[in-house]
């Protein structure tokens, strides 16, 4: 899948079946190309009525470098998903590890993120990413990190 006529790989619709996160801590709006086992580009709006910017910082608003890596996350679990074929089958990705992260430039409200996320190694039940958060030309933030796959929690009833 990749992007075709302008449109997006995935619309906010398709995001919304394929994670299970919901607001506020959905953080990609759109996939602007996916290359099945190899990297997505995703894009994450930055409004200023983002809940985390009341408190980080008042007067000088600044998205949190860890919800930066949950972003580039979420898009990771999209490239998962998708190039491992588990769509439907109910089965999350976790983080196992974030190593090497590095904030490099801040962002701020009204900014597009965008998201570039793909295979170190990719394996049946645990897989390894690189990540590369760019607002324009600069790099925001930068990871490695490992995700598990896994069937959800059992409910504890």
């Amino acid at each position: 899948m990749s992007e075709a006529s302008g449109a997006p790989a995935y619309d906010i619709g398709q995001i919304l079946k394929a994670l299970p996160h919901r607001y506020p801590l959905l953080l990609v709006d759109r996939v602007q190309s996916l290359t099945i086992g190899e990297e997505i580009h995703a894009i994450k709006a930055v409004s200023f009525n983002e809940q985390f910017f009341q408190g980080h910082f008042p007067g000088r608003p600044i998205m949190p470098g860890v919800l930066q890596i949950e972003a580039m996350a979420q898009a990771a679990a999209i490239l998962a998903i998708e190039t491992l074929e588990l769509a439907g089958s109910g089965k999350l990705v976790y983080f196992m590890a974030i190593e090497e992260a590095k904030f490099r430039n801040p962002v701020e409200p009204g900014c597009l993120l965008d998201l570039h996320v793909g295979f170190v190694q990719k394996r049946a039940r645990v897989c390894k990413f690189w990540g590369r958060a760019m607002v324009g030309d600069k790099i925001a933030s930068e990871v490695k990190f490992t995700a598990m796959i896994a069937d959800p929690p059992a409910d504890a009833s």
